[in-house]
């Protein structure tokens, strides 16, 4: 006598599953789990066709974001960082985010995107300016000053400008310690 294979309900998975989840086209939202809406603020038609524009908190950081996923999603088909959101309320808040395309020649076309909130192991305790955030979130992923200058095209003089004014806003003695801080570990 055969077991016959369970039915899996992919649906069901998809939208309770304890990630932040969503099928998107173009930057903007099929459908999402309960757990993105939940984690955003929002109900899950309200996400349903919003572009991620919404989640971000400014149209030049979507813009950005967008260029610099644009050649990784190229070269590898999938792309993860952590990087600053902005909840339906306005509040910010720290989510590590990965992405896949479904059509290798189509880096933001179809793809599968997973959220999740951090912000409990790494507060947002500074007000930043939008390059901020953005340098902020390369520095925590070890990136040095030159590498991170030619990914958001700006002078590595620039870059270390603003290191500057992140360490003063986190009272950060070392870059080391500016990192420990971003990440919210306590020394």
């Amino acid at each position: 006598m055969s077991v016959q294979p369970a039915i899996i309900d992919y649906e069901s998975i998809f939208l309770h599953a304890p990630v932040g989840m969503c099928i998107s086209e173009n930057r903007i939202i099929q459908s999402c789990n309960e757990a993105l809406a939940e984690m955003f603020g929002y109900s899950r038609a309200q996400l349903d066709g919003l572009s991620f524009l919404a989640l971000y908190p400014t149209m030049d950081e979507f813009l950005r974001t967008g260029d610099r996923i644009i050649p990784i999603m190229n070269a590898k088909g999938r792309y993860s960082d952590e990087r600053i959101m902005r909840r339906a309320d306005g509040e910010l808040f720290w989510c590590h985010v990965t992405g896949h395309a479904m059509k290798s020649s189509e880096p933001l076309g179809p793809g599968i995107w997973t959220f999740e909130d951090v912000s409990e192991k790494r507060p947002v305790t500074a007000e930043l300016t939008p390059r901020e955030r953005e340098i902020a979130a390369l520095l925590v992923e070890g990136k040095t000053s030159k590498t991170i200058a030619r990914q958001v095209d700006l002078s590595p003089r620039t870059v270390e400008m603003h290191r500057a004014k992140l360490m003063r806003k986190f009272s950060a003695a070392t870059s080391s310690e500016l990192v420990h801080k971003l990440v919210g570990v306590q020394l």
